[in-house]
Order: structure tokens, then sequence, then C-alpha cells
């Protein structure tokens, strides 16, 4: 079987990618879906024709599936696949039209899910009414850098798990991928509770979403396994982008530019799990990944009910920010507490560049 994929945002080219406005993910899910011999890219829209049309020319989309409006797109290339690659606001609205119009098969969308929580949990429960496989590219979880920590520590490297710390930039753009890999390490439990504080004095919005300048969170899975995370400013407060305390000994996973990962035992030195990986961005796996998944009738590991509880930890942290105390889950609001907080007042962060 051969697999019609379409695209929904194909800008900027990534040679010239507009840091905060578009990171080119469209290309890097294509360079995916072009390796494969089962899945064949026939369309793509952007609501900037010179964008959709310098992606078209790459990927080898003739002029007919050439499109600037994406519900147009869907009606006329009739896709199995559509990969979404538009700014974080604009999540939820596309990602619902695409499952409404009851034609493709799947949906791969950016992280992070959605601006506020009310739309990331209709988009999971309407893709799982309509019965449509519904991704998010949390696709660091195929990378050896965090998947050799994860086989390690299933195999009882460092004991019993206890503690994930995470050391990260933001909760949102740049921590819904390591709250992600915390929950792979910890075995997918759920989360029972989240308590949190943040600052934002000055204004940072990345893909059209607010993320805090600096946070300290915790969690609890109910396992028994502790989650805390450090951000912005705290980042360096962990100095790792993970952490793995067992009560054995500990895995500690480097920044993203060293691309290793080191296993230290009680009483012994460190031994390298992994290290000189090569594009550990690992996109063309995850790729491979939702293909496999929608063709074996199996759920991804990066499905929507699971982006739904990282989701739920990072809004629940900003909430805890907001009430001041800790939130038990699930969590029972509808927005986005950082932003409801900006747009009352109650955070007035600087514009960026100011003093």
């Amino acid at each position: 079987m051969t697999y019609d994929i379409a695209f929904i945002g194909t800008g900027p080219e990534p040679d010239n990618p507009v840091w905060g406005e578009s990171a080119a993910m469209a290309y890097r899910h294509a360079e995916g879906y072009r390796e494969r011999e089962d899945c064949r890219i026939v369309a793509a829209a952007d609501i900037v024709r010179e964008n959709v049309a310098a992606f078209a020319d790459e990927f080898a989309v003739d002029e007919s599936g050439i499109f600037e409006d994406y519900e147009t797109m869907l009606e006329s290339a009739d896709p199995d696949i559509v990969s979404i690659s538009t700014p974080v606001p604009t999540h939820a609205e596309i990602v619902l039209d695409c499952i409404a119009s009851g034609v493709p098969e799947a949906v791969h969308c950016e992280k992070p899910m959605a601006t506020t929580w009310g739309d990331a949990r209709l988009m999971a429960q309407e893709a799982s009414r309509r019965d449509v496989q519904l991704t998010f590219n949390h696709q660091r979880r195929f990378s050896p850098v965090w998947r050799e920590p994860k086989r390690a520590l299933d195999e009882g490297a460092i004991g019993d798990l206890q503690r994930v710390e995470v050391g990260t930039s933001t909760l949102l753009d740049n921590g819904t991928h390591h709250v992600d890999l915390a929950h792979m390490y910890a075995g997918e439990s759920p989360v029972e509770w989240v308590i949190g504080q943040i600052d934002y004095r000055e204004e940072y919005v990345k893909y059209g979403a607010h993320n805090e300048n600096q946070g300290l969170v915790q969690w609890a899975y109910e396992s028994g396994v502790q989650g805390i995370a450090t951000t912005g400013f705290g980042e360096d407060g962990v100095g790792v982008h993970h952490r793995l305390q067992g009560t054995d000994g500990v895995i500690e996973v480097t920044p993203w530019n060293e691309a290793q990962a080191r296993v230290r035992r009680d009483g012994e030195g460190w031994e390298t799990l992994v290290s000189g990986v090569e594009n550990a961005a690992a996109v063309p796996p995850a790729i491979d990944h939702v293909v496999d998944c929608l063709r074996d009738g199996v759920e991804p590991e990066f499905s929507a009910r699971r982006a739904l509880s990282v989701t739920e930890v990072i809004f629940a942290a900003w909430e805890s920010s907001r009430r001041r105390g800790r939130v038990d889950l699930p969590l029972r609001v509808e927005d986005n507490p950082l932003e409801a907080m900006v747009e009352s007042g109650e955070l007035s962060p600087e514009p960026a560049g100011e003093d």
C-alpha cells in the first residue's frame, strides 16, 4: 500500500530558518516520507505562495498539488496522512478541521499541542471519536541519545528509578520534549500532582506562544517516581537535559550540543552509553513510526493521548503559579494560565529587547 502525504505549513526554507517563527519542520518531515517507498508527497498548502512553491520544487510536488488554502487541498488531494508545521496558536483549528473533513487517516502535528488546555483536550477527544491517528512530533524519543538510557534503565543499570530531573530552556517550547522523555523514563505512569513557580519579566513569544523566562516545577507519578524541572536561568540547576536517579546509580543525558549519555553505578566511575550521535533530532525515525503504526493499527509512542499527559504537566505548572499552590490532576481549567496572567496584567513582561 502507498500512502499519499500532504503538508500544511511549509516555510521558510531550511537553509534560512526564521527562529521563533518557523524552523522549517515541514522539510524535516518530508525528508522522512521521501525516504520511504510506501509514501508519496502529493500536495502542500501554505498561505504564503512563495513558501509552498519552494517546498513543492524541493519535493517534486506537481503544480496541481500546490495550494494556499488547506481545506481546498484536503478536498482535492484526498491525502492519507497530513503533516502540520504551522505556528502553535493555529494547531488546534487546523487539526480539528483535518479530523472533521473525514479525509486523512492520520494527522502528524508539530509540537507543542496547543496554546490552551481546552484545545489540547478537544484535539485528542475528536481524533479518538473519529478514529484518526493523531500524533505530535516528540521525535527525540527515537534518538539513541535518549533511547539508550531508557534501555539501560529497563535492564536495571541503576536499580529502581526514583527521580527524573529535567533541565531545559522553557516548559512549552523545548520542555514539551523533555517532559515527554521524562514520562518515557517513568514508564508512562500517570501524574498525580504538579507544583511550580515561574518568572516572566521579559516577553518571550516563540512560534506564537508565550514562554516563561525561568521556572521550577515538581510532579509525582502514581508509580512513586518524582519529576523535577528547572527552566531558563534555572536550567543550569540541573546542568544536563536529564538525570535519572536510581536506587543503585545515576544516568545523565548531557546537553544537546554534546549529544551523549552516560551511566554511573554506585561505587564506580562514569561509563558512556552513547556518544557522537549524528542527526540526534531523529525526525526520520519519527516519521517511520507514524507510518508504521498506521499500517499496523497500533498506538504510536507519541500519540495524542500521551502528548496530552505532557501538556497537562506544563499547563498545570503554570496553573500552580497562578494559584500559588499544588495542582492535583486532572487539570480542571480550559485556558492557558500563563497567557491569561499576561492578559489580565498579573504578569507584565517588558517587550523583548528593552531594558
